[in-house]
C-alpha cells in the first residue's frame, strides 16, 4: 500500500432529482462509524444511523440499499484518508505508510467497521465485491504510485509487461496489508519502527529477488 491520496469516499451519484448534499453524506458516514462502535453491527441500523446523523430516514434509503453498503463506504472513507509524502527513498516511504495504516487501524471506528464487514463478507459474495471495489481496489492505486515513484528513482526496475506489473502489484498490496491487519487486528502486537523496519527490508529483499527473476 504505497502511494499518493485518492479522493475521499463519496457514494456512487445519484441521476436526476435533487442534489446530493456533501454534508449529510459525512454526517451519514460519521455517524455510521461511530454507531457500530457504540451499538455493534447487530444493533446497529439505518434509522439509528439516521437519527444520530440528523437526517431523515429517506435520506439514507435514497442513498444507500442497506446497511452493509453503507458501512463498506464509512470504512472506505478512512482509508482514503491514507497517503505517502516522498521520503527520498522506497524503504521510507514503504516504513511510512505502514506505520500510518496501523495508526488508522488502532483506531476504534476503523476497527469495528473492518472487522464488522469482513465478518459479515464471508456469507455475502456482493458485499465481498463491495469490499473489493471501494477499498481493495481504489487502495492498490496507492501501490501503482508508490511503486512508479521507486522506478523514477532507479530504485525498482521497470516493468515493460502490463500483466506482470500487474500481478507485481496485487502481490505487493496483499503482502504488505495481510501483514500489517494480521498484526494489529489478529495478533494485537504493536505496529512500531523497528517492526515497520524489519517488515520493510523483508518487502524489499522479496521485490529484489522477484526483479531478479524477470
Amino acid at each position: 500500500m504505497v502511494a499518493g491520496m485518492q479522493s475521499r469516499t463519496t457514494p456512487p451519484a445519484r441521476t436526476g432529482g435533487r442534489p446530493r448534499s456533501a454534508a449529510a453524506d459525512a454526517a451519514i458516514l460519521e455517524a455510521t462509524r461511530q454507531g457500530l462502535v457504540e451499538l455493534g453491527w447487530s444493533k446497529l441500523t439505518l434509522g439509528a444511523v439516521a437519527t444520530r446523523a440528523g437526517v431523515a430516514k429517506t435520506t439514507l434509503y435514497r442513498r444507500w440499499a442497506g446497511k452493509s453498503e453503507l458501512v463498506v463506504d464509512a470504512v472506505a472513507e478512512l482509508f482514503d484518508e491514507l497517503e505517502l509524502p516522498d521520503r527520498g527513498s522506497l524503504a521510507a516511504d514503504i516504513e511510512g505508510v505502514v506505520l500510518q495504516f496501523a495508526v488508522l487501524l488502532g483506531r476504534p471506528e476503523t476497527k469495528t467497521a473492518l472487522m464488522a464487514v469482513v465478518a459479515e463478507s464471508t456469507t455475502d459474495e456482493p458485499l465481498r465485491d463491495r469490499i473489493r471495489t471501494s477499498i481493495v481496489d481504489r487502495q492498490k492505486r496507492l501501490v501503482l504510485a508508490g511503486r512508479k515513484r521507486a522506478q523514477e528513482r532507479g530504485e525498482l526496475p521497470p516493468e515493460p509487461d502490463p500483466e506482470t506489473a500487474r500481478q507485481t502489484a496485487d502481490l505487493i498490496f496483499d503482502v504488505t496489508a495481510g501483514a500489517v491487519v494480521h498484526r494489529a487486528l489478529v495478533s494485537a502486537e504493536p505496529v512500531d519502527e523497528e517492526w515497520a523496519r524489519r517488515f520493510t527490508l523483508l518487502l524489499l529483499g522479496g521485490l529484489a529477488a522477484a526483479a531478479g527473476q524477470a
